[in-house]
Parts: C-alpha cells; structure tokens; sequence
C-alpha cells in the first residue's frame, strides 16, 4: 500500500514529537521532516515539496503572522494537503483555514484518538484519487470524506449590527498583508471600496476585539493622524 509523507510545522519540539509519535501509530504515514520556523518550512519546501503528501500545521509559528504562512504554502504548493493543528479557536480563523481549503482541523490539546482519525480519513480520500474517473456514489463518499467536523471549536459568535462576516474577513486578510504599516480609515476604505464611515465601524469594532490597535502619527503640520495596526 502506498506510504503518506508527512511535514510537520510546528515551533515547539515537544509537541512536535508527540505529534510525530501519533501519526506514525498509523504505519501508512511517515514523518519526513519537521520545521520550527516559516523561514525553515519554505527553505525545505522549496527543495523537497514533490516528496510531501501532507502538512501538518500549526498557525502560531514565531516569524510569521496569522494565516500569512497558511495562503503561503497554499499558492506555492497547491498539491500538497495541509491539516491544521493549533490552539487557534477563534471561529474567525478556522473559517479562514476552511475557505483556504485544508483538509482537517484539529485544535490543540491533540488526542491520539482525533489525530487517527484524521489520518484514517485522509488515507481514505487519496485512495479514492486512484481511479481516473468517478461515478456519483465515489464523488458522494469523496465530499463526506473531505468534509470536515471540528471538534471543541467555539461557536461563532453573533457579529454586531452593521458588521458583515465577509467583509470583516477581507478587512482582516488586508491587515495580515501590512503587519507594520498598517492603514488608516480612509486607506481602508480606498483598498476595499467602502466608505469612510463604514471604515471606521469596522476599524473601531475590530479594536473592541482586540484585533488591531491604534497609534497615532504625528506630522509637521495639523492634527495627528490615526493609524491602526494589527496587535502583535
């Protein structure tokens, strides 16, 4: 039967070994490599992607921020599978990781028990890969077995009047793109094409969750101009 390759992410070793040891329970999946860094994730990436099945993932990795390292592998490496595994709960985050199209998400503390499951699925799906074409009953059981059930991920909760799960994405992606810079309300509104009121609304709700944080800039002249910034 054909063996699975696997690449861990993952910045803490211990984890990163208990990891290991549960996916080598199943003896279809070899671990061939493990980074502790963005930086040397994509440096083994760049030389060693076509020997890669699987990504096992961890959204917290030091040098990088957020999804940034998730949308990275995923336009470089759209073959290779990704299964998230993070302390990350936030509903806003796993729906992200979902609309990037990983194939499972297992949110920390792992068990064995999910960990295989996961494993046993994803053996199931690739081997359904095998026959060039499919009628509807495999094309059925291969959405089921790609469709995903996250287990202890908070419910979503109710967003505000006036504030738009979509658009609240994007806002967000757009600021994972300028850790440093940020933007200011009328910024927003002109990379996103919403007014500068709407800007705002969401500007001041995302500061409310503490997801941005704002700083102001001083110039030579007139009154200083607010800047919001992604929290660190």
């Amino acid at each position: 039967m054909e063996k699975y390759h696997v690449f861990i992410i993952e910045d803490d070793f211990r984890v990163a070994d208990i990891n290991k040891s549960y996916i080598e329970q199943n003896h279809q999946f070899s671990v061939k490599e493990v980074a502790r860094s963005a930086a040397d994730a994509l440096f083994y990436l760049e030389k060693n992607a076509h020997e890669i099945d699987v990504i096992f993932l961890d959204i917290y990795i030091p040098d990088v921020e957020g999804m940034s390292l998730l949308w990275k592998i995923r336009s470089l490496y759209p073959s290779i599978d990704i299964i998230i595994i993070s302390a990350e709960k936030q509903a806003h985050s796993v729906r992200v990781a979902l609309r990037a199209g990983v194939f499972d998400y297992v949110v920390k503390p792992v068990s064995m028990d999910r960990l295989l499951q996961s494993l046993n699925r994803y053996e199931r799906f690739r081997q359904l890969w095998t026959d060039e074409q499919l009628d509807q009953e495999q094309v059925d059981e291969l959405t089921n077995v790609f469709h995903i059930h996250p287990t202890h991920v908070e419910e979503e909760q109710l967003l505000p009047k006036g504030i738009d799960a979509i658009t609240l994405e994007k806002i967000l992606h757009l600021f994972e793109g300028l850790v440093e810079e940020g933007l200011t309300a009328v910024e927003l509104s002109e990379q996103t094409g919403i007014s500068r009121s709407t800007s705002r609304r969401y500007l001041e709700y995302l500061v409310s969750m503490n997801r941005v944080e704002t700083r102001l800039i001083y110039g030579s002249v007139g009154r200083p101009q607010r800047k919001y910034v992604i929290c660190s």
